[in-house]
């Protein structure tokens, strides 16, 4: 993935959020699909191309700041979901609000039904945080990383043995905020021979790996929800059951949040069920990760 990270790019749109490389892993991919030894399918190439140009929704109103003064509370704990932080007040105040960061892959490749599909990880039941939960690969950020698809692809290859050269990025989506109030950026990747990677896990961080269709993140099938409260505010966190090769799953919380909004973007619709967010509110006594002033 450096090599590909650091080749010249073609003209794209620009977007804050979206990686420069995103233009060279498309390039990469049209050229993929010329070869003799492997057809990238067209339905991949058309999704890189739309992905490039993906251009996240615009952070909180102004007047809606106005209307949701942030307020210091001692002693309160994050909730257990992480949420979207452009639609969150302390996306504008960089100044108080300035967490580490962390990035997490979304690895899509077309399934033998020709959905796409994403890959997963069941976290080993030994780690001390988050044991045996459902999770995206990925992990904080490292000084030496060049950006967000470095740090995602980097984990990703350490955690399941993913390499990062078959792995075409093609963008990045906003920020989302973790239960510690870590940023974690989701970084969205292709994947166009499925065939080409063998899981190798670590495994003393991941205990199964496996995959499940982005579409049902849309769908109300298989999916529940508790209503909890964060500071006065009600909020929805959502649960989706899966099932495969004879092992139940259940992805939920910020694993959950974030492929709903990937499959929004990638399917170009919203999920036929509610979400909802509570003002998010920037606590006094918050995790090391975040830096306040």
């Amino acid at each position: 993935m450096l090599s590909l990270l650091r080749t010249k790019t073609i003209s794209m749109a620009s977007s804050p959020l979206v990686s420069p490389s995103s233009s060279n892993s498309l390039s990469k991919l049209i050229m993929d699909s010329s070869t003799d030894s492997f057809k990238v399918s067209p339905r991949l190439i058309a999704l890189a191309q739309q992905l490039r140009l993906y251009k996240p929704p615009p952070a909180v109103d102004e007047t809606d700041i106005e209307e949701q003064k942030i307020e210091e509370s001692a002693g309160k704990v994050v909730s257990q979901v992480g949420f979207v932080e452009s639609a969150t007040p302390v996306a504008n105040q960089p100044e108080k609000f300035r967490p580490k960061r962390a990035a997490v892959l979304i690895c899509l490749f077309e399934g033998n039904d020709g959905d796409f599909r994403v890959i997963l990880t069941k976290r080993s039941s030994k780690l001390s945080t988050h044991s045996g939960e459902v999770a995206l690969p990925g992990g904080k950020a490292e000084e030496a990383d060049a950006d967000d698809a470095e740090t995602a692809t980097r984990e990703a290859k350490e955690e399941i043995g993913l390499d990062p050269s078959i792995v075409n990025v093609v963008t990045t989506l906003e920020p989302f905020l973790s239960k510690h109030l870590l940023r974690v950026i989701p970084v969205i990747g292709i994947l166009s021979d499925r065939k080409a990677f063998k899981p190798a896990p670590n495994a003393a961080e991941v205990e199964a790996v496996f995959d499940a269709p982005l579409e049902m993140f849309l769908k109300d099938e298989n999916r529940s929800s508790e209503e909890r409260d964060w500071m006065g505010d009600k909020y929805l966190i959502h649960f989706f059951d899966y099932e495969t090769n004879d092992k139940k799953y259940v992805i939920w919380g910020l694993t959950a949040g974030i492929l709903i909004r990937a499959a929004s973007v990638v399917y170009k619709r919203s999920p036929a069920f509610l979400e909802q967010n509570p003002k998010f509110k920037v606590p006094r006594v918050v995790d090391k990760d975040v830096l306040m002033s």
